[in-house]
């Protein structure tokens, strides 16, 4: 925990602190007294489940939410036997929606037969005005409701609920403020999720992003390093940088920072072997980032530059701000600084007003770059988005076509691509129990690459050398070089 305080010693009788975080951590304590009446009543300690939906921002936001639900007192459970069940949700797409709505119909009945179990939601899709009223009219059994720029608010709003016994709803439609030092249970001991920053400026057509995580704003490089070093200190040896996108790190600071200055601060940090980060923009990737990559003996060699499409008519009516001339200019400009390099992708599939021909160019961007993997999507119509009023949206027989066509593609390549490594031996950050083989663990390279080798749980957290007997497409079997 980032603040070493007894919540035991905070009084609360008095009057909550109005400065951030003392404020959380009393409501904290707060809830820690509600839990053990709870123990008391019922004879044990009260459990809870955070699930996450969507992407590793959210998965970061969750290990907070978890390590504030410790700090209250509650043990972690499975969903369907917790006393308190949150889900952190997306909305990128609009099946993410369904998703939730599905789960809480599946919640109902328990809620109904343990009326003591609380609900909550928090996340992107709680931004939207119209899911909240949803939530208000027809899943009323629904506790607390909060959205992403107040996640840090939880204690607040779970002390709220335990007083007011009715549904709580928080939702900001932005803030500029930023509050460090909260509580984070994380899932692994040896790496850890970093947020360098949160929101986003760009605004692409069909992307619902910048309008429930909001502006873009970056935290100061000094609360940045200073949790780093602590991570550190703590047997953290890997750092994933998180933003919706890294490459504009710094510009809303008093005094601007860029984020390859970012990096090289926390390439000084003692104790951390390997730097990732993601999301990059291609429009903001500058050659000062490339020159840090290059030179750098910490940053992993792996980059997600998201493409989206090969089109350059797709590309302006996205506004990606790049052509695709550019952004083979820029891949090769990468490839020349770090030859060795793992480029990694996302793209969508039938965006309104796509043409075979514009396809075509899709296909040929992913031919000419030769990603180590891609994430493929079909487009999807997100409410209150520029694109969801384009004319063309694309039939749905096409748009599953060329997708088919795509993932063929992507998959045939990656795994040339990716079995270039094959009889090497390389270094592997052996991550957890293989899901699939109890005798074999799973590791990661630094170009990303998962690799599956004979093993013992005593490896996880270490860095060894695996040799890479055979590529399987996405991932390798290896044996552990002795």
């Amino acid at each position: 925990m980032y603040y070493e305080i007894d919540l035991d010693k905070i009084d609360t009788n008095a009057e909550p602190p109005t400065e951030e975080p003392a404020r959380q951590y009393y409501f904290m304590a707060k809830c820690r007294e509600w839990v053990r009446e709870f123990e008391q009543t019922h004879g044990r300690v009260p459990t809870a489940c955070v699930t996450t939906f969507g992407c590793q921002m959210n998965a970061r936001d969750s290990e907070k939410l978890r390590g504030i639900l410790k700090e209250m007192g509650y043990k972690e459970e499975v969903e369907d036997r917790a006393d308190f069940v949150i889900y952190n949700t997306c909305t990128v797409r609009e099946n993410a929606n369904t998703r939730v709505y599905g789960r809480l119909g599946q919640l109902k009945p328990r809620k109904k037969k343990y009326p003591h179990m609380m609900i909550g939601l928090c996340g992107c899709m709680m931004q939207e005005p119209e899911v909240v009223e949803k939530l208000k009219q027809s899943y009323r059994f629904v506790d607390i409701i909060f959205g992403t720029h107040n996640i840090y608010k939880f204690a607040e709003l779970v002390a709220t609920r335990f007083v007011s016994e009715r549904m709580v709803i928080d939702i900001w439609k932005g803030t500029d403020k930023i509050v460090e030092n909260l509580p984070n249970e994380r899932k692994y001991e040896f790496k850890s999720g970093v947020n360098i920053m949160f929101g986003c400026n760009n605004f692409c057509s069909y992307c619902i992003v910048p309008y429930v995580r909001g502006q873009e704003r970056s935290r100061a490089p000094e609360a940045i390093i200073k949790e780093i070093e602590r991570l550190a200190a703590d047997g953290v040896s890997e750092v994933m940088l998180l933003g919706q996108n890294v490459n504009s790190y710094g510009k809303t600071l008093d005094t601007p920072m860029t984020f390859a200055g970012l990096l090289k601060e926390i390439e000084k940090i003692e104790g951390i072997r390997r730097i990732r980060f993601m999301t990059s923009h291609p429009k903001d990737l500058s050659d000062e980032l490339i020159e840090v990559m290059r030179d750098s003996k910490k940053i992993c060699k792996h980059l997600h530059l998201p493409v989206q499409s090969g089109s350059t008519k797709i590309l302006a009516r996205m506004n990606r701000r790049y052509t695709k001339e550019r952004y083979l200019n820029l891949v090769e400009k990468i490839r020349g600084a770090v030859p060795d390099i793992s480029l990694t992708t996302d793209i969508i599939v039938g965006f309104p007003g796509e043409t075979e021909e514009d396809f075509e160019e899709t296909l040929d961007i992913v031919r000419k770059v030769r990603y180590d993997s891609a994430f493929t999507f079909i487009y999807s119509k997100r409410t209150g988005t520029p694109a969801a009023a384009m004319e063309d949206q694309i039939p749905e027989e096409v748009v599953k076509n060329r997708f088919d066509r795509l993932l063929k593609e992507v998959q045939t390549i990656a795994a040339k691509s990716c079995a270039v490594h094959e009889g090497t031996v390389q270094e592997v950050l052996v991550e957890n129990i293989c899901d699939h083989d109890p005798e074999m663990v799973t590791g990661r390279l630094s170009n990303n690459l998962l690799v599956h080798f004979q093993g013992e749980s005593g490896l996880i957290g270490k860095y060894v050398d695996v040799k890479l007997k055979e590529c399987r497409g996405f991932y390798y079997i290896g044996q552990l070089s002795v």
